[in-house]
C-alpha cells in the first residue's frame, strides 16, 4: 500500500473513524482503523462490533493494500502535522511509514486479516428514507441527552424515533425528564419505530453533524445505517418497548409561565452556584406580581434568589426541579421566549420554545 493525499481530509476522517474504535483490551484489533486502498480510494473503517464506520478519502495511490493501525496513534500523528498540506502513507515490512515534507514516522501494524467485517443493509429488504443530513442531527441533538445513561432498561438508554404524518418523531427519556422533537420529512417509508443506542446516535450526530447533503437511512429489523456520498455507518438498534409517554403529558395545566430566554439562562446561573448536592432549584411562580424566584441553597456554601419578570397566568406554584435537567433543555429551545406549563406540586413541568411546535420537554419535580 502507498499513497498520497490532502492531509486535513485524511485527518478529518480518521479522527472520525478513531472514536468508534473499542477501547477494548482483551481485543486489540478494535483499538485500530483499518486503511484500504484501492483505485484511487482510501477506505478507512472502524467498529467496536455496535457500530461501524466506513469514510472515503479520494487520494492519489501507486500501490494498492490493506494494514490495520491503532486509531488513536494514527489520528493524534496525523493532526499534528498541520504545517503540511500533503501526507503520504506506505505499508513496508508489515508497518505503516507516515512521512510529510518534515516529519517521519512508524506505526506498528496488526494483521488486516483479524480485522471483523462491518456490517452491509440490504437495501432491498428494509425500509429507506432519504433526508437532509442536518435534519437528521438536529433531530438527534434535541432529544438525545435525555436517555438514561445506565443499561439496566436499553429503551431507556435509546433514541426513540417513529413517523407521525409528515414528520420523523424523535423521543428520549430516563424516567425523570423526556425530550421529543418532529421533524418534517417527504416520502417516509412504513415502519413503526426504531430504537438506537443513545452511544451509536451521538456518533451519528459527530460524524454528520454540519453536512450539507442529504443522505439516506436504510432501517431493518435489526440495525440502522446512515449513508451519505462519502460516508456509511451502520449501527445495532435495541428490542425493547419504549414506554408509553404520551400518558404522562398532562392534558391541563394550573400554571403557565412566559420569559425571555437569555434572561432566565442568565438567573439559572448564578443560582447553580448555591445549588445542593442535589441540584435542586426552586421555582415559586406568582401570578398577582408576574414574578418568577428562582432560589437555591447549600448549607455550606450560601443561598441566592434571583427575580425573574414574565407573563403568568393561573395559581401561584411553588415547585422545586433538577436544575441540570432544565439546563440540558435550553440548547434545544430555538426562540427568543419560553414557556413554561405547570402541572402541578407534584406533576411534570413542560417546557416549549414560544413560536415552535416541533419540540416539548417534560420534567419531574423534585421531593422538597
Amino acid at each position: 500500500m502507498k499513497l498520497e493525499g490532502v492531509r486535513e481530509k485524511i485527518s478529518e476522517a480518521i479522527q472520525k473513524a478513531e472514536k468508534i474504535t473499542s477501547k477494548n483490551q482483551t481485543l486489540p484489533i478494535l483499538k485500530c482503523v483499518l486503511l484500504e486502498v484501492k483505485n484511487g480510494s482510501l477506505l478507512i473503517k472502524a467498529t467496536n462490533l455496535d457500530i461501524g464506520l466506513e469514510i472515503t478519502v479520494p487520494v492519489r495511490s501507486e500501490v494498492d493494500g490493506v494494514i490495520a493501525v491503532p486509531g488513536n496513534t494514527l489520528s493524534s500523528l496525523i493532526s499534528q502535522l498541520s504545517d503540511d498540506k500533503s501526507v503520504s502513507l506506505e505499508v513496508k515490512d508489515g508497518n505503516l511509514y507516515v512521512s510529510s515534507s518534515k516529519n517521519k514516522a512508524v506505526i506498528k501494524a496488526l494483521s488486516p486479516d483479524e480485522y471483523p467485517s462491518i456490517p452491509k443493509v440490504d437495501k432491498d429488504t428494509s425500509k429507506t428514507l432519504k433526508i437532509k443530513a442536518q435534519s437528521l442531527v438536529n433531530g438527534l441533538k434535541a432529544v438525545w441527552y435525555s436517555s438514561a445513561t445506565s443499561s439496566i432498561k436499553p429503551e431507556l438508554s435509546s433514541v426513540r424515533v417513529y413517523p407521525l404524518n409528515n414528520s420523523l418523531v424523535f423521543v428520549a427519556t430516563d424516567g425523570f425528564r423526556l425530550a421529543e422533537k418532529s421533524i418534517n420529512v417527504k416520502n417516509i417509508p412504513d415502519f413503526t419505530h426504531i430504537l438506537i443506542p443513545v452511544k451509536n446516535a451521538g456518533e451519528i450526530i459527530r460524524v454528520f453533524d454540519g453536512l450539507d447533503e442529504e443522505i439516506e437511512v436504510v432501517i431493518d429489523d435489526n440495525q440502522i445505517a446512515v449513508i451519505s456520498k462519502d460516508t456509511y455507518l451502520v449501527s445495532r438498534v435495541i428490542e425493547g418497548n419504549f414506554p408509553d409517554y404520551k400518558n404522562i403529558i398532562p392534558k391541563e395545566f394550573v400554571t403557565e409561565a412566559t420569559v425571555l430566554k437569555q434572561d432566565f439562562m442568565k438567573s439559572l446561573k448564578i443560582n447553580t452556584i448555591f445549588s445542593d448536592t442535589f441540584y435542586h432549584v426552586k421555582f415559586i411562580v406568582d401570578p398577582e406580581s408576574k414574578n418568577i424566584q428562582l432560589t437555591t441553597k447549600n448549607n455550606d456554601i450560601g443561598e441566592s434568589s434571583t427575580d425573574l419578570s414574565g407573563a403568568i397566568k393561573g395559581q401561584k406554584i411553588d415547585v422545586n426541579f433538577n436544575y441540570k435537567y432544565i439546563n440540558d433543555a435550553l440548547q434545544s429551545l430555538n426562540s427568543d421566549s419560553i414557556d413554561f406549563m405547570f402541572g402541578g406540586t407534584s406533576k411534570p413541568l413542560v417546557i416549549k420554545p414560544i413560536g415552535d411546535q416541533s419540540f416539548m420537554y417534560l420534567v419531574m419535580p423534585m421531593n422538597r
